[in-house]
């Protein structure tokens, strides 16, 4: 309940409340309208008002952060968990809401201002705690609940409808940018029914919407050649990962060799050397080859047969001469002899050349050998960081395609899924509505005994499964016209308070703007103020209305009921400038 809306300025009408039907009456000036002041008698501002001080966002458009108002502070007194509590809000300092009373067992604790001696929140903390506090929810950071879930300010704005946010155009809708998940979520809440499916219904949505995105997009151009089919994707994984996999075994096989490049050099130059001495070798083995032939052809000449050609021709060679060629070929033989020593000489020196490096050319062939065992073995540094990284490209490839795998097979197989869920939460919605029956059945009775008696014939709130959640429907003859619309919100709007109130789901007040009875009969309007003040005295909750008082019935209320009685004390008007609720106009 709400009992006194105040500020320290000094020109604001105080408002004081009483327990069930108040009355807010504004006298308007002959010729004026709603559009000529955003605050003419203060009606809607008082509305703002409400909403400002329980959470509202403040935005630089706000009337409490204008010029005129930012400075002031606003405040209100209200029972939040059956204590008298004291709330204040400027809009200086939107973000941070000053409260007074025992809040210290609150699900958030406000933090004490020992020097104000009042304790101070953050409006986010404030509407998490009022949620929890009013209409039970789970606390969270700040007001949007995760997920789908009913959240603290759209539950409490079914009980103070806007109508510039467009509240007043259908009854399950309290601003005109409200979605249907939400619209379903809040209701289901407060009714007590499973809040729970409309939000997964929300989900599904969300989901369907994702496929068929990607259903297009993998029609079309480029990103139909990215995500292919699942079969040909399926191949081209399973040959990349082989690939990634031979690269992984000769990563986790491979050896870090620390000198590689220096043995790789040393291994270079011995096979060089070796190169080197069998190009000398073949040299020699050439030379060895001329030696032995000469070494087999020296021979010396036969001085006999010179001797005997001389006597063959009757010529006798004195003795000298004959000693002249025995001295000849003793100096002959002694040049061959010399000769063969020398040639014998050199080919012992060639078979020792070459025999010195066939031994050193298996030295030098070993220590080859070794290091290349060595290399074989592993490899240098330079080797493993590119084999790594070629590993790392490999994985990188076949990780692609397993997304593009996956993303190819939900595209292919999302649709049926979805469908098959959309099924099952039809059924799960069906099989709540059927579980909780009596909760649709009170709902449905209140409904009916409110608008039948408002019209001769009762109107019919109907709740229904259907393929996206579900379904409230209201229906009240003649809706065609402003005034029964109007008063189909009316009723909805009781009928909600009433439930929720039972439930423990509920701030304990309705409150309706004057436009909820634009175009309404004044019987109807006068049938609708009594039927509030009967419904909020026996339900336990207040009802404060906001009229302008040329629109106040003056009949067609039923004998004994007094309508000035529920009229506050505090009447505004647009006739001055001080008249209207803050006491100032301002543009």
């Amino acid at each position: 309940m709400i009992r006194r809306f105040g500020s320290d300025l000094a020109s604001f009408k105080t408002l004081t409340f009483k327990p069930g039907l108040n009355i807010l009456l504004a006298d308007k000036s002959a010729g004026a309208n709603d559009r000529q002041s955003r605050n003419g008698a203060g009606k809607t501002s008082f509305i703002e008002l409400v909403h400002f001080l329980f959470g509202a966002d403040a935005r630089k458009d706000s009337i409490f952060r204008s010029g005129a108002l930012t400075a002031w502070t606003f405040d209100v007194d209200v029972d939040i968990a059956e204590n008298a509590i004291s709330a204040a809000r400027s809009g200086a300092k939107p973000g941070r809401i000053v409260v007074n009373g025992p809040v210290e067992s609150w699900p958030i604790p406000p933090q004490f201002d020992s020097r104000a001696g009042l304790f101070e929140l953050s409006n986010e903390n404030w509407k998490a705690n009022l949620g929890q506090l009013w209409f039970g929810l789970p606390i969270s950071a700040g007001d949007e609940a995760e997920g789908f879930q009913p959240s603290f300010r759209s539950l409490f704005s079914y009980f103070v409808r806007r109508q510039n946010s467009g509240g007043f155009q259908q009854p399950m809708q309290h601003s005109g940018m409200q979605q249907a998940w939400n619209q379903q979520v809040s209701i289901c809440y407060l009714l007590g029914l499973d809040w729970s499916i409309p939000g997964r219904f929300q989900e599904l949505r969300a989901q369907e919407k994702v496929a068929q995105e990607l259903r297009k997009a993998a029609r079309s151009g480029d990103l139909g050649r990215f995500f292919g089919k699942a079969a040909d994707l399926r191949t081209k994984l399973a040959i990349a990962e082989a690939r990634a996999a031979r690269l992984r075994q000769q990563l986790e096989t491979f050896e870090v060799v620390p000198e590689y490049k220096a043995l790789e050099r040393e291994a270079n130059e011995i096979t060089r050397e070796i190169d080197g001495m069998n190009v000398e070798n073949v040299i020699d083995g050439d030379l060895l080859q001329q030696l032995r032939a000469s070494l087999s052809e020296e021979d010396a000449p036969d001085l006999g047969n010179v001797t005997k050609l001389y006597a063959e021709a009757g010529v006798v060679l004195p003795d000298m001469v004959r000693r002249r060629f025995d001295e000849v070929e003793r100096f002959h033989r002694s040049i061959i002899e010399n000769r063969r020593a020398h040639l014998t000489a050199e080919i012992a020196s060639a078979e020792a050349r070459v025999a010195e490096r066939y031994q050193r050319t298996a030295e030098r062939d070993r220590r080859r050998r070794q290091i290349m065992g060595v290399l074989r073995s592993g490899g240098a540094l330079e080797h493993y960081t590119t084999l790594r990284e070629e590993a790392g490209r490999a994985e990188a490839e076949a990780e692609g395609l397993r997304q593009r795998l996956d993303t190819a097979e939900r595209i292919e197989s999302t649709k049926a899924e979805l469908d098959i869920e959309r099924a099952n939460l039809t059924k799960a919605l069906r099989d709540d509505i059927h579980e909780r029956a009596d909760i649709i059945r009170e709902a449905i009775l209140s409904f009916e005994a409110l608008s039948e008696s408002l019209y001769e014939k009762a109107g019919s709130l109907t709740i229904s499964e259907t393929g996206n959640g579900p379904q409230f429907e209201v229906h009240i003859d003649g809706q065609r016209s402003k005034g029964i619309t109007n008063m189909q919100i009316f009723c909805f709007d009781l009928m909600l308070t009433e439930i929720s109130l039972k439930n423990g789901r509920s701030p304990g007040f309705l409150i309706h703007d004057s436009h909820l009875f634009d175009g309404v009969d004044e019987r109807q309007v006068a049938k609708a103020l009594q039927l509030g003040a009967e419904r909020a005295e026996a339900a336990g909750f207040q009802y404060i209305v906001t009229m302008n008082s040329d629109a106040l019935p003056r009949d067609g209320f039923q004998h004994g009921f007094d309508v000035q009685a529920h009229v506050i004390d505090t009447k505004l008007t647009d006739a001055t400038d001080t008249g209207g609720l803050f006491g100032l106009r301002f543009d």
